[in-house]
């Protein structure tokens, strides 16, 4: 069974910067695509950035497109998120997903998420 732990939320000031990390336990996930996707109160979960397999595809929703860059360590089974130039409108939960192909909204594997609070 795969396990995925997200790690690095908190608060930031607008204009800062913040890394989640998303480490992968029970089995290998270099050949999945990997994927960040967050949900702010009362809004629905939304998708963020992905990434595939090799880490040579990176993709990112308009919004956070120049300020976030999504990464990925096979050796250590981890994806990132590096978040600059945060906005309070980044403030949400963010989740990082695993996908055999294409990371959706229904993909299988998913994690239980951190808080990030960004303060204008």
């Amino acid at each position: 069974q795969v396990q995925l732990v997200e790690s690095g939320g908190g608060l930031a000031q607008a204009g800062g910067s913040l890394r989640l990390s998303c480490a992968a336990s029970g089995r290998t996930l270099s050949s999945y695509a990997m994927g960040w996707f967050r949900q702010a109160p009362g809004k629905e979960r939304e998708f963020v950035a992905t990434i595939n397999w090799s880490g040579s595809s990176p993709y990112y929703d308009d919004s956070v497109e120049g300020r976030f860059t999504i990464s990925r360590d096979n050796a250590k089974n981890t994806v990132y998120l590096q978040m600059n130039s945060l906005k309070p409108e980044d403030t949400a939960v963010y989740y990082c997903a695993a996908d055999p192909y294409i990371v959706t909204m229904d993909s299988q594997y998913w994690g239980q998420g951190t808080q990030v609070t960004v303060s204008s």
